[in-house]
């Protein structure tokens, strides 16, 4: 599925990266735990986390991740935007809580490992 179709259905909030929503999402990864997301996280996962600051952005390239989702209202913090538009990742955000978002994610197909 496209990050595209998944930010229309589940109303996701699109901080950054607007010209990438064509990307297809392989899988997810839930998690706020940056060495554990670089140890487990795949290419092309939808990254769910309440983490909002610049350092996100440096794992999600790393990791050639589809995007990152923030949870529970979280705003990012001004200087994570920038980095999330220089370097081209979507950055999105949800009110949803991550056991919630996760679990719609599931029910569209998007899963984890």
């Amino acid at each position: 599925m496209k990050l595209s179709d998944l930010a229309a259905r589940l109303d996701l909030k699109v901080y950054t990266g607007e010209s990438r929503l064509g990307r297809s999402v392989g899988g997810g990864y839930a998690g706020d735990l940056l060495s554990d997301v670089m140890a487990h996280g795949r290419k092309d996962d939808l990254w769910v986390t309440i983490q909002v600051h610049p350092n996100i952005v440096a794992v999600a390239v790393l990791k050639e991740l589809a995007g990152i989702v923030l949870t529970n209202g979280r705003e990012p913090a001004a200087e994570t935007v920038e980095r999330a538009e220089k370097e081209g990742v979507p950055l999105l955000g949800t009110p949803f809580s991550a056991y919630e978002l996760s679990g719609r994610l599931h029910g569209l197909g998007i899963k984890g490992e």
